[in-house]
């Protein structure tokens, strides 16, 4: 009798050990190697550029591209707008106050450009445009990276770069 009970055990445990073995693991680690091939965890075996894929923000570009640029309304894509100054005039206890509020809109020189970037530039009534850059941690991958990884069937989709949390 005992070896019966014992018996049917083994056999539902080899059945859910055999059953969780059967199931492909999805999610990897992997690091992306000098050739930007990548090397995972799962597959040991470099990986070509060419054939692993990678989600849209790894695309973005190197650290201080420009991510977005300024615009005036009615000009897309120009990235030129000019700050204003209002001049004021106001009523304080008793007394006319004036002044002045806002940024003269004398000539300003555009942000650092990154090389090979065309970007609108000044003019003498103080269009200039505002570069937001690419931060470092928004960069595209690079030789190195450790990288999460997502196992579509047999391909290999690069999510994100993978940081230590004592970088939070």
């Amino acid at each position: 009798m005992g070896n019966e009970g014992i018996n049917k055990l083994a056999e539902v445990l080899q059945s859910r050990m055999h059953g969780i073995s059967d199931k492909p693991q999805v999610l990897d680690f992997g690091v992306i190697q000098e050739d930007m091939s990548l090397l995972t965890n799962k597959f040991p075996v470099p990986i070509p550029q060419s054939d692993y894929m990678v989600c849209r923000q790894m695309t973005l570009g190197p650290t201080n591209n420009i991510l977005a640029k300024t615009q005036d309304i009615g000009m897309p894509h120009s990235g030129s707008h000019i700050h204003k100054t209002h001049d004021l005039t106001c009523d304080h206890h008793g007394g006319k106050v004036t002044g002045t509020t806002g940024e003269e809109t004398g000539p300003a020189p555009d942000p650092p450009i990154p090389s090979e970037r065309v970007v609108g530039g000044d003019s003498s009534d103080g269009m200039h445009q505002h570069h937001v850059l690419i931060p470092e941690k928004m960069r595209h991958l690079e030789p190195g990276d450790r990288v999460l990884v997502a196992w579509v069937g047999d391909d290999a989709c690069v999510i994100d770069i993978v940081l230590p949390a004592t970088e939070i």
